[in-house]
């Protein structure tokens, strides 16, 4: 299949599951979903109106600053489009507006400048807009065999890199030296972007999102390593949690606690199965040992082509597990003042249940 065929059809097939939700078609900014739909990533994202619009019965229009209409028209889904420039000093949003149903809800793509949603809300007043992940949440949760290969090779590149970086010294050096070196890692096999190298110590480890900073990492301390980015094109995102010289009992406590919960979720994927139950399962497990309230975040999240999209391991999320489904797994534990511990990989759903793309050791691993 060529590039265009390729393009085409998303755009079709996101024409379809549009009108299947009740949407007279979608206008897709810059971002992710523009690259996932029609192959075109804007050189920089500026003030300057970038949109796309899917219409059913339409060929999709692609309306460019001229100025970037030569870029647009050698993406590799330009084929497909019809591609419309404007110059500095016209009016792109009446162009746009002039192809909208004038009472029609749409679709639009979360990264939209508010910027940009205001002046389509101002010149077709009639019309409606939602957020792309609300009206259409399914449009790139379910990957195909290509993307989960993909998404798999990245899983690979972060596994490496975790495997790399365990050998290293950890005691006397500070989490942001840990984090750079995770960073060089990712990059060294094949990431083009890193997007998050969480080094959280000690203390810091009861923070899930903390900040690697300035502090010395020291022998005793229990440290979450949480890292990942983009590989051509798709994400990675792993946990571990390393301890430096001999763990305590409890430590070794929590960290198999952690790890019998997100092996448990890993067991409940198979299709059919809510997203909020695999939630549910993790958070069983931690609950009945005592720590539920320091179970402080859902279990897991979607990655594609961003490293945090659709669907979610969370309460309240009732969509069915599909096969091609991507998703998180990743229960944790975080004491306050102390210490926290968090094991997460990559699941895909399949038609038989759940398959790892993360496969480094779970178990506790001691560094230096």
């Amino acid at each position: 299949m060529s590039d265009v065929d390729f393009y085409a059809a998303r755009m079709e097939r996101a024409v379809l599951a549009a009108t299947e939700a009740g949407l007279a078609g979608l206008i897709i900014s810059p971002g992710p979903d523009l690259g996932w739909l029609c192959g075109y990533r804007v050189p920089a994202v500026t003030e300057r109106l970038t949109a796309l619009l899917l219409l059913p019965g339409r060929k999709p229009l692609l309306v460019v600053p001229r100025l970037e209409q030569p870029d647009a028209q050698h993406s590799p889904g330009a084929g497909a489009l019809t591609i419309t420039g404007w110059a500095d000093g016209e009016d792109p949003y009446a162009t746009l507006a002039g192809h909208l149903d004038p009472r029609g809800r749409y679709g639009v793509s979360d990264a939209t400048w508010a910027l940009h949603l205001l002046a389509f809300q101002r010149t077709a007043p009639g019309a409606g807009f939602g957020a792309l992940t609300e009206v259409l949440p399914m449009l790139r949760a379910v990957k195909d065999a290509h993307e989960v290969e993909l998404l798999a090779a990245a899983g690979a590149a972060a596994d490496a890199t975790y495997e790399t970086v365990v050998d290293l010294r950890f005691a006397g050096r500070r989490e942001r030296e840990v984090a750079a070196d995770l960073a060089r890692l990712l990059r060294e096999h094949g990431h083009s972007q890193v997007d998050f190298t969480i080094v959280g110590s000690g203390p810091n480890g009861a923070n899930p999102h903390h900040e690697a900073g300035e502090r010395v990492i020291e022998d005793g301390d229990m440290v979450v390593l949480d890292f990942g980015g983009l590989k051509d094109g798709y994400g990675s995102d792993t946990t571990r949690t390393v301890h430096v010289g001999e763990p305590t009992a409890e430590e070794r406590k929590v960290h198999d606690l952690v790890r019998e919960a997100q092996q448990a979720a890993f067991e409940a994927v198979r299709p059919g199965v809510a997203c909020q139950d695999v939630d549910r399962v993790a958070r069983q497990v931690i609950r009945r040992a005592g720590y539920g309230e320091y179970f402080i975040h859902r279990t897991g999240h979607g990655i594609g082509v961003t490293t945090h999209e659709p669907p979610y391991m969370v309460e309240g999320e009732h969509l069915p597990l599909v096969p091609g489904m991507c998703f998180s797994i990743e229960p944790g534990i975080y004491l306050p003042g102390r210490f926290g511990v968090r094991i997460e990989d990559i699941v895909v759903c399949t038609e038989s249940g759940g398959r790892r793309l993360n496969n480094t050791a779970r178990e506790l691993r001691v560094v230096s």
